[in-house]
């Protein structure tokens, strides 16, 4: 069982910063590929950025690529996302997600509440 909880968001301004943590409790955090996702007002979820297990590889959604990077610290079991160059379009409730290796909802087990981050034009 892991339990995940998010934190970081806030209001920005276009072209401005943010950083995301995702603290993690459970004794399988270290074995579970840990994953951003994001849900807009009206719009699905989907998928930002995932870690594997040890770190060494990541993977980005198109719309955050160079933007965005993903990181984890094993042994304080947390993750983030740091966020530059944010759009309006980034505006979204954040949520953290562990499971399995993909960019799929059903890939990942367990999830965090969310966090919302508005960005202002």
């Amino acid at each position: 069982q892991v339990q995940l909880v998010e934190s970081g968001g806030g209001l920005v301004q276009a072209g401005g910063s943010l950083r995301l943590s995702c603290e993690a409790s459970g004794r399988t955090f270290s074995s579970n590929t840990m994953a951003w996702f994001r849900q807009a007002p009206g719009k699905e979820r989907e998928f930002v950025a995932s870690i594997s297990w040890s770190g060494g590889y990541t993977y980005y959604a198109d719309s955050v690529k160079g933007r965005f990077t993903i990181s984890r610290d094993k042994a304080k079991m947390t993750m983030s996302l740091q966020m530059n160059r944010l759009e309006p379009e980034d505006t979204a409730v954040y949520y953290c997600a562990a499971g399995s290796y993909g960019s799929w909802e059903r890939d990942y087990n367990y999830w965090g509440p969310g966090t919302q981050v508005t960005v202002s034009s």
